[in-house]
Protein backbone atom coordinates (compact mmCIF):
# COMPACT_ATOMS: atom_id res chain seq x y z
CA UNK A 1 0.00 0.00 0.00
CA UNK A 2 1.19 3.50 -0.79
CA UNK A 3 1.25 6.31 1.75
CA UNK A 4 1.04 8.93 -1.02
CA UNK A 5 -0.21 8.65 -4.58
CA UNK A 6 -0.52 11.35 -7.22
CA UNK A 7 -2.04 11.10 -10.68
CA UNK A 8 -1.50 13.87 -13.24
CA UNK A 9 -1.02 16.31 -10.36
CA UNK A 10 -0.61 19.78 -11.83
CA UNK A 11 -0.22 23.30 -10.49
CA UNK A 12 -0.37 26.30 -12.82
CA UNK A 13 -0.04 29.77 -11.31
CA UNK A 14 -1.86 32.88 -12.51
CA UNK A 15 1.01 33.88 -14.81
CA UNK A 16 0.56 30.56 -16.66
CA UNK A 17 3.74 29.21 -15.10
CA UNK A 18 3.53 25.42 -14.76
CA UNK A 19 5.16 24.68 -11.40
CA UNK A 20 4.17 21.00 -11.33
CA UNK A 21 3.37 19.18 -14.55
CA UNK A 22 1.20 16.03 -14.53
CA UNK A 23 3.11 14.44 -11.67
CA UNK A 24 2.60 10.70 -11.16
CA UNK A 25 4.19 9.64 -7.91
CA UNK A 26 3.85 6.62 -5.59
CA UNK A 27 5.48 6.68 -2.15
CA UNK A 28 5.22 3.29 -0.38
CA UNK A 29 3.94 3.17 3.17
CA UNK A 30 6.57 2.99 5.95
CA UNK A 31 9.37 3.98 3.56
CA UNK A 32 11.86 6.84 3.58
CA UNK A 33 11.44 8.75 0.34
CA UNK A 34 13.95 11.31 -0.86
CA UNK A 35 12.57 14.19 -2.92
CA UNK A 36 15.34 15.90 -4.88
CA UNK A 37 15.46 18.73 -7.36
CA UNK A 38 17.21 22.03 -8.07
CA UNK A 39 15.84 25.29 -6.71
CA UNK A 40 12.61 26.16 -8.51
CA UNK A 41 12.05 22.59 -9.70
CA UNK A 42 8.59 22.24 -8.15
CA UNK A 43 9.41 20.40 -4.90
CA UNK A 44 7.94 23.03 -2.59
CA UNK A 45 4.78 23.37 -4.68
CA UNK A 46 4.36 19.59 -4.63
CA UNK A 47 4.72 19.47 -0.86
CA UNK A 48 2.27 22.35 -0.43
CA UNK A 49 -0.33 20.46 -2.45
CA UNK A 50 0.27 17.22 -0.54
CA UNK A 51 -0.04 19.02 2.80
CA UNK A 52 -3.22 20.88 1.73
CA UNK A 53 -1.63 24.33 1.86
CA UNK A 54 -2.55 25.05 -1.77
CA UNK A 55 -5.03 23.49 -4.19
CA UNK A 56 -3.94 21.63 -7.34
CA UNK A 57 -5.02 23.09 -10.66
CA UNK A 58 -5.84 19.60 -11.89
CA UNK A 59 -5.08 15.96 -11.21
CA UNK A 60 -5.42 13.97 -8.01
CA UNK A 61 -3.43 13.28 -4.87
CA UNK A 62 -4.20 10.97 -1.97
CA UNK A 63 -2.37 10.93 1.34
CA UNK A 64 -3.00 7.97 3.61
CA UNK A 65 -5.90 7.06 1.35
CA UNK A 66 -7.58 10.48 1.68
CA UNK A 67 -8.04 12.88 -1.22
CA UNK A 68 -6.23 16.17 -0.51
CA UNK A 69 -9.07 18.19 -2.06
CA UNK A 70 -12.08 16.28 -0.71
CA UNK A 71 -10.72 15.36 2.75
CA UNK A 72 -8.11 17.99 3.74
CA UNK A 73 -8.83 17.74 7.50
CA UNK A 74 -8.25 13.98 7.50
CA UNK A 75 -5.03 14.48 5.54
CA UNK A 76 -3.72 17.11 7.96
CA UNK A 77 -4.29 14.82 10.94
CA UNK A 78 -2.00 12.24 9.33
CA UNK A 79 0.86 14.67 8.71
CA UNK A 80 3.79 16.10 10.60
CA UNK A 81 6.01 18.81 9.11
CA UNK A 82 9.52 19.91 10.09
CA UNK A 83 10.30 22.95 7.90
CA UNK A 84 13.79 24.14 7.03
CA UNK A 85 13.16 27.36 8.95
CA UNK A 86 11.94 26.38 12.42
CA UNK A 87 8.48 27.89 12.85
CA UNK A 88 8.09 27.57 16.63
CA UNK A 89 7.32 30.59 18.80
CA UNK A 90 10.66 31.99 19.98
CA UNK A 91 9.24 33.49 23.19
CA UNK A 92 7.70 30.19 24.33
CA UNK A 93 9.60 27.29 25.85
CA UNK A 94 10.13 23.96 24.15
CA UNK A 95 7.45 22.45 26.40
CA UNK A 96 4.98 25.27 25.76
CA UNK A 97 5.40 25.02 21.99
CA UNK A 98 4.88 21.26 22.13
CA UNK A 99 1.79 21.63 24.34
CA UNK A 100 0.31 24.15 21.91
CA UNK A 101 0.79 21.74 18.99
CA UNK A 102 -0.69 18.87 21.00
CA UNK A 103 -3.76 20.94 21.86
CA UNK A 104 -4.17 21.97 18.21
CA UNK A 105 -4.31 18.32 17.14
CA UNK A 106 -6.61 17.33 19.99
CA UNK A 107 -4.18 15.15 21.93
CA UNK A 108 -5.99 14.08 25.14
CA UNK A 109 -4.96 16.22 28.12
CA UNK A 110 -4.28 13.21 30.35
CA UNK A 111 -1.57 11.90 28.02
CA UNK A 112 -0.31 15.12 26.44
CA UNK A 113 2.61 15.94 28.75
CA UNK A 114 3.79 12.35 29.15
CA UNK A 115 3.80 11.96 25.38
CA UNK A 116 5.86 15.16 25.04
CA UNK A 117 8.32 14.02 27.71
CA UNK A 118 8.81 10.69 25.92
CA UNK A 119 9.51 12.47 22.63
CA UNK A 120 11.96 14.83 24.31
CA UNK A 121 13.90 11.85 25.63
CA UNK A 122 13.83 10.25 22.19
CA UNK A 123 15.40 13.30 20.49
CA UNK A 124 17.55 14.23 23.50
CA UNK A 125 16.15 17.70 24.19
CA UNK A 126 14.48 17.11 27.57
CA UNK A 127 17.25 19.03 29.35
CA UNK A 128 16.11 22.18 27.54
CA UNK A 129 12.35 21.75 27.90
CA UNK A 130 11.98 24.95 29.96
CA UNK A 131 14.21 27.07 27.73
CA UNK A 132 12.68 29.53 25.29
CA UNK A 133 13.13 28.46 21.67
CA UNK A 134 14.89 31.74 20.92
CA UNK A 135 17.69 30.71 23.29
CA UNK A 136 18.41 27.41 21.56
CA UNK A 137 21.14 26.47 19.08
CA UNK A 138 20.28 25.41 15.54
CA UNK A 139 20.45 21.72 16.37
CA UNK A 140 18.35 22.15 19.50
CA UNK A 141 15.70 24.05 17.53
CA UNK A 142 15.49 21.20 15.01
CA UNK A 143 15.00 18.71 17.83
CA UNK A 144 12.33 20.90 19.43
CA UNK A 145 10.61 21.17 16.06
CA UNK A 146 10.60 17.38 15.75
CA UNK A 147 8.93 17.00 19.15
CA UNK A 148 6.21 19.47 18.19
CA UNK A 149 5.70 17.75 14.83
CA UNK A 150 5.51 14.24 16.30
CA UNK A 151 3.34 14.92 19.35
CA UNK A 152 0.13 13.87 17.55
CA UNK A 153 1.84 10.70 16.25
CA UNK A 154 1.54 11.42 12.50
CA UNK A 155 1.71 8.54 10.07
CA UNK A 156 3.59 10.65 7.53
CA UNK A 157 6.40 13.08 8.34
CA UNK A 158 7.81 15.70 5.96
CA UNK A 159 11.38 16.81 6.67
CA UNK A 160 12.68 19.82 4.74
CA UNK A 161 16.48 20.06 4.92
CA UNK A 162 16.44 18.78 8.53
CA UNK A 163 20.22 18.71 8.98
CA UNK A 164 21.28 21.83 7.10
CA UNK A 165 23.81 23.87 9.07
CA UNK A 166 24.20 21.26 11.80
CA UNK A 167 27.53 19.98 13.10
CA UNK A 168 28.49 16.39 12.17
CA UNK A 169 27.65 14.97 15.61
CA UNK A 170 24.14 16.48 15.71
CA UNK A 171 23.60 15.50 12.08
CA UNK A 172 24.37 11.85 12.83
CA UNK A 173 22.04 11.97 15.84
CA UNK A 174 19.20 13.16 13.62
CA UNK A 175 20.01 10.48 11.01
CA UNK A 176 19.69 7.83 13.71
CA UNK A 177 16.40 9.39 14.81
CA UNK A 178 15.04 9.35 11.24
CA UNK A 179 15.84 5.63 10.99
CA UNK A 180 14.25 4.98 14.38
CA UNK A 181 11.08 6.84 13.42
CA UNK A 182 10.88 4.85 10.21
CA UNK A 183 11.40 1.59 12.12
CA UNK A 184 8.44 2.62 14.30
CA UNK A 185 6.25 2.76 11.19
CA UNK A 186 6.41 6.40 10.12
CA UNK A 187 6.56 7.18 6.41
CA UNK A 188 9.16 9.92 5.91
CA UNK A 189 9.49 12.31 2.98
CA UNK A 190 12.96 13.82 3.09
CA UNK A 191 13.78 16.93 1.04
CA UNK A 192 17.51 17.51 1.04
CA UNK A 193 20.40 18.75 -1.09
CA UNK A 194 22.78 16.50 0.85
CA UNK A 195 23.26 13.62 -1.60
CA UNK A 196 25.15 11.50 0.92
CA UNK A 197 22.28 11.89 3.38
CA UNK A 198 19.68 10.85 0.81
CA UNK A 199 21.79 7.96 -0.50
CA UNK A 200 22.33 6.62 3.01
CA UNK A 201 18.81 7.04 4.43
CA UNK A 202 16.29 6.67 1.63
CA UNK A 203 14.57 3.57 0.29
CA UNK A 204 13.41 5.42 -2.82
CA UNK A 205 14.39 8.67 -4.52
CA UNK A 206 12.42 10.88 -6.88
CA UNK A 207 14.10 13.70 -8.81
CA UNK A 208 11.85 16.57 -9.90
CA UNK A 209 12.93 19.12 -12.51
CA UNK A 210 10.91 21.85 -14.22
CA UNK A 211 7.81 20.40 -12.58
CA UNK A 212 8.35 16.90 -13.97
CA UNK A 213 9.41 13.67 -12.32
CA UNK A 214 12.58 12.91 -14.29
CA UNK A 215 13.89 9.95 -12.28
CA UNK A 216 12.50 7.52 -9.71
CA UNK A 217 14.09 4.39 -8.23
CA UNK A 218 16.10 3.15 -5.29
CA UNK A 219 19.39 5.04 -4.81
CA UNK A 220 21.34 2.06 -6.14
CA UNK A 221 18.89 1.60 -9.00
CA UNK A 222 19.42 5.20 -10.10
CA UNK A 223 23.19 4.77 -10.04
CA UNK A 224 22.99 1.49 -11.95
CA UNK A 225 20.77 3.17 -14.56
CA UNK A 226 23.33 5.93 -15.04
CA UNK A 227 26.09 3.35 -15.46
CA UNK A 228 24.01 1.51 -18.06
CA UNK A 229 23.19 4.75 -19.89
CA UNK A 230 26.89 5.63 -19.97
CA UNK A 231 27.66 2.17 -21.34
CA UNK A 232 25.24 2.65 -24.26
CA UNK A 233 26.45 6.18 -24.99
CA UNK A 234 30.09 5.14 -25.06
CA UNK A 235 29.39 2.00 -27.12
CA UNK A 236 27.37 3.99 -29.67
CA UNK A 237 30.02 6.69 -29.89
CA UNK A 238 32.81 4.16 -30.37
CA UNK A 239 30.75 2.48 -33.10
CA UNK A 240 30.40 5.77 -34.97
CA UNK A 241 34.12 6.47 -34.67
CA UNK A 242 34.90 3.04 -36.13
CA UNK A 243 32.71 3.84 -39.15
CA UNK A 244 34.50 7.11 -39.82
CA UNK A 245 37.97 6.53 -41.20
CA UNK A 246 39.11 10.11 -40.59
CA UNK A 247 38.22 10.06 -36.87
CA UNK A 248 41.23 10.89 -34.72
CA UNK A 249 42.64 8.17 -32.46
CA UNK A 250 42.53 10.58 -29.53
CA UNK A 251 38.71 10.64 -29.67
CA UNK A 252 38.58 6.87 -29.26
CA UNK A 253 41.04 7.01 -26.38
CA UNK A 254 39.02 9.72 -24.64
CA UNK A 255 35.82 7.68 -24.89
CA UNK A 256 37.51 4.50 -23.69
CA UNK A 257 38.81 6.43 -20.69
CA UNK A 258 35.22 7.34 -19.81
CA UNK A 259 34.39 3.63 -19.52
CA UNK A 260 37.02 3.19 -16.81
CA UNK A 261 36.52 3.55 -13.08
CA UNK A 262 39.06 4.21 -10.39
CA UNK A 263 40.11 1.59 -7.90
CA UNK A 264 42.59 2.14 -5.10
CA UNK A 265 44.22 -0.48 -2.88
CA UNK A 266 46.68 -0.26 -0.02
CA UNK A 267 49.03 -3.18 0.49
CA UNK A 268 50.82 -4.09 3.69
CA UNK A 269 53.73 -5.35 1.63
CA UNK A 270 54.22 -2.97 -1.30
CA UNK A 271 57.22 -4.35 -3.18
CA UNK A 272 58.36 -3.75 -6.74
CA UNK A 273 57.78 -7.35 -7.77
CA UNK A 274 54.06 -7.20 -6.98
CA UNK A 275 53.63 -3.77 -8.55
CA UNK A 276 55.47 -4.78 -11.73
CA UNK A 277 53.31 -7.90 -12.09
CA UNK A 278 50.16 -5.81 -11.60
CA UNK A 279 51.27 -3.47 -14.37
CA UNK A 280 51.27 -6.44 -16.75
CA UNK A 281 47.65 -7.39 -15.93
CA UNK A 282 45.24 -7.46 -18.87
CA UNK A 283 42.45 -6.29 -16.52
CA UNK A 284 44.04 -2.89 -16.00
CA UNK A 285 44.30 0.21 -18.16
CA UNK A 286 46.75 2.05 -15.89
CA UNK A 287 48.59 1.60 -12.59
CA UNK A 288 50.04 4.43 -10.51
CA UNK A 289 51.69 4.31 -7.09
CA UNK A 290 50.81 7.36 -4.99
CA UNK A 291 53.18 9.02 -2.53
CA UNK A 292 51.18 7.63 0.40
CA UNK A 293 51.76 4.09 -0.90
CA UNK A 294 48.30 3.55 -2.38
CA UNK A 295 48.14 1.78 -5.72
CA UNK A 296 45.67 3.61 -7.97
CA UNK A 297 44.22 1.50 -10.75
CA UNK A 298 41.90 2.12 -13.72
CA UNK A 299 39.63 -0.80 -14.63
CA UNK A 300 36.69 -1.43 -16.95
CA UNK A 301 33.55 -0.22 -15.15
CA UNK A 302 31.35 -2.39 -17.40
CA UNK A 303 33.11 -5.66 -16.58
CA UNK A 304 31.27 -7.17 -13.59
CA UNK A 305 34.25 -9.42 -12.81
CA UNK A 306 36.95 -6.77 -13.15
CA UNK A 307 37.27 -5.87 -9.46
CA UNK A 308 37.23 -9.51 -8.37
CA UNK A 309 39.83 -10.47 -10.98
CA UNK A 310 42.20 -7.66 -9.98
CA UNK A 311 41.96 -8.46 -6.28
CA UNK A 312 42.46 -12.17 -6.93
CA UNK A 313 45.52 -11.39 -9.02
CA UNK A 314 47.05 -9.21 -6.29
CA UNK A 315 46.46 -11.86 -3.62
CA UNK A 316 47.88 -14.62 -5.85
CA UNK A 317 51.10 -12.60 -5.95
CA UNK A 318 51.25 -12.59 -2.14
CA UNK A 319 49.89 -9.06 -1.73
CA UNK A 320 48.21 -8.42 1.63
CA UNK A 321 45.38 -5.93 1.01
CA UNK A 322 44.58 -3.65 3.96
CA UNK A 323 42.24 -1.18 2.21
CA UNK A 324 40.10 -1.09 -0.94
CA UNK A 325 38.29 1.85 -2.53
CA UNK A 326 36.35 1.99 -5.78
CA UNK A 327 34.77 5.07 -7.30
CA UNK A 328 31.28 4.37 -8.66
CA UNK A 329 28.69 6.76 -10.13
CA UNK A 330 27.22 8.75 -7.25
CA UNK A 331 23.70 9.98 -6.56
CA UNK A 332 25.08 13.45 -7.28
CA UNK A 333 26.08 12.26 -10.78
CA UNK A 334 22.51 11.01 -11.32
CA UNK A 335 21.09 14.30 -10.05
CA UNK A 336 23.27 16.41 -12.36
CA UNK A 337 22.51 14.29 -15.42
CA UNK A 338 18.76 14.11 -14.70
CA UNK A 339 18.39 17.83 -14.11
CA UNK A 340 20.56 18.94 -17.04
CA UNK A 341 18.69 17.01 -19.71
CA UNK A 342 15.64 19.26 -20.05
CA UNK A 343 14.15 21.17 -22.92
CA UNK A 344 15.14 24.82 -22.82
CA UNK A 345 11.47 25.76 -23.30
CA UNK A 346 10.64 24.04 -19.99
CA UNK A 347 12.97 26.20 -17.94
CA UNK A 348 11.51 28.92 -15.76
Amino acid sequence: MNAIETKNLTKIYNNNFIAVNSLDLDIPKKSIFGMLGPNGAGKTTTIKMLTCLIQPTSGQATVGGYDVQKNPDEVRRLLGMVPQQVSLYKDLTVMENSQMCADYYGVPQDERDSRIEDLMELVDIKYAKDKRVGQLSGGQKQKASLVASLVHRPDILFLDEPTIGLDPTTKRTLWDLIRELNDDGHTIILCSHDMHEVDMLCDYVGIINTGNLVAYDTPQGLKDSLLEANRHEITDALGKISEESDSPTSSRDDLEDLSLKKMSVLLKNNDERIIEKIRQSTNLKSVEVARNGRINLRIDSFDDMAVQNVLAEIMSLGGIITSIYTEEPSLEDVFIKSTSEVNEDDRA
